[in-house]
């Protein structure tokens, strides 16, 4: 599988990686990074280490990512760049995010944690942005142990991070003037390399990966295309063939209730699980109501850490972010199929019909 770019670096983790990914392009202290409130924490809380503040932004309705009109609402003097999510393996709105970031001269950094292969219009996620990080922990498709890798075209972007978290092992790539003179010195104060067993396993899951997410593919579409016509359950996958999933990392279902004469998804989820199908909530708690967000006070400032890096109080009014905050009612976790059994993945399929199809009944339970 190749990346599509010149440069990859691999790091011990994905969250080393996203910090390296920020420092790299450009983020320090008093400066805002613009991130999805619908992420893993790690997408935004490495911004702290920098002394940076994270303002959250909400995301479209269909592709659960960053919405691209919220760049131009919370776009201030301050900010330095924009964090994007390909949430369970649904590639943003590129084409838009790339336009609204290059307008306000920011840094976009793409978070493909969720989306290992996936396809953006004829160009791998990861590939787009100025610099890109993933995680590759044991859970995701694309797995090296406890592993990390950062992906960029950009030379400068890339002897920034090896002068960041890869200092004396790769001091001979840097040419850059803003490094020569401290080549080897450990800049970031981090060490941010891939132990040696973990880089030899992801390097033979690499020659494998193509075929098994084509198998992950043909899997996950055979599911959704059993349950193309139910009420209730949606797919979350994209409608144009520009598009792909990769891995489908944490597959979800967007889920209507109002088609199930408004059956709460908690009833659905019990009602699936005890017909043997296999289902849970499947999203993130929005970042933007986190306490480690809102009420943390980390390094001791006396209030909140965002808001003392932003210099005043940057928290989202509960009910500003409606898409994010409705999520939690209008999503569900389906099963991860990672081989095409036809039979098996029948049976799953059946129990989200059924409950589908009884729905009504369970509303007057």
């Amino acid at each position: 599988m190749r990346f599509g770019v010149r440069y990859a670096l691999a790091h011990c983790n994905g969250t080393m990686a996203v910090l390296t990914a920020m420092w790299a392009a450009g983020l320090r202290r008093g400066d805002e990074l613009i991130c999805p409130s619908i992420t893993c924490w790690a997408s935004a809380l490495p911004a702290f280490a920098l002394g940076a503040t994270v303002r959250f932004a909400d995301i479209q309705a269909e592709s659960l990512c960053l919405d691209p009109a919220e760049i131009d609402r919370l776009i201030t003097p301050r900010t330095r760049a924009v964090l994007v999510v390909h949430y369970c393996g649904h590639p943003a709105d590129m084409d838009a995010i790339m336009q609204a970031a290059r307008r306000h001269k920011l840094k976009v950094i793409e978070d493909v944690s969720h989306a290992q292969g996936a396809m953006y219009k004829g160009r791998m996620c990861g590939s787009i942005g100025d610099v890109a990080a993933a995680s590759l922990m044991g859970a995701k498709s694309l797995v090296a142990g406890e592993g990390g890798m950062i992906t960029t075209n950009d030379p400068a972007v890339y002897e920034a991070a090896v002068a960041f978290a890869h200092y004396e092992r790769h001091k001979h790539v840097i040419t850059s003037p803003h490094f020569i003179d401290l080549v080897g010195l450990p800049l970031g104060g981090v060490k941010g390399r891939l132990n040696q067993m973990a880089s030899a396993f992801g390097r033979v899951q690499l020659k494998h990966y193509a075929a098994r997410i084509a198998e992950i593919d043909r899997a996950m579409t055979r599911f959704w295309d059993l349950l193309e016509e139910v009420p209730g359950l949606a797919a979350h996958r994209p409608l144009s063939p520009d598009l792909t999933m990769g891995g489908w990392y944490n597959p979800i279902s967007h889920y209507r209730p109002e088609e199930l004469g408004g059956l709460p998804v908690e009833k659905f989820i019990e009602a699936v699980n005890a017909e043997g199908g296999r289902t849970g909530r499947g999203v993130n708690f929005p970042l933007h109501q986190h306490p480690v967000f809102r009420q943390a006070d980390i390094y001791g400032d006396g209030c909140p850490t965002n808001n003392a890096f932003a210099g005043q109080d940057v928290r989202e009014a509960i009910g500003r972010l409606p898409v994010s905050e409705a999520l939690a009612a209008r999503a569900l976790g389906i099963p991860w199929f990672k081989h095409d059994r036809p039979e098996l993945i029948g049976r799953y399929a059946a129990a989200y019909r059924k409950v589908a199809q009884h729905a009504h009944a369970l509303v007057t339970d």
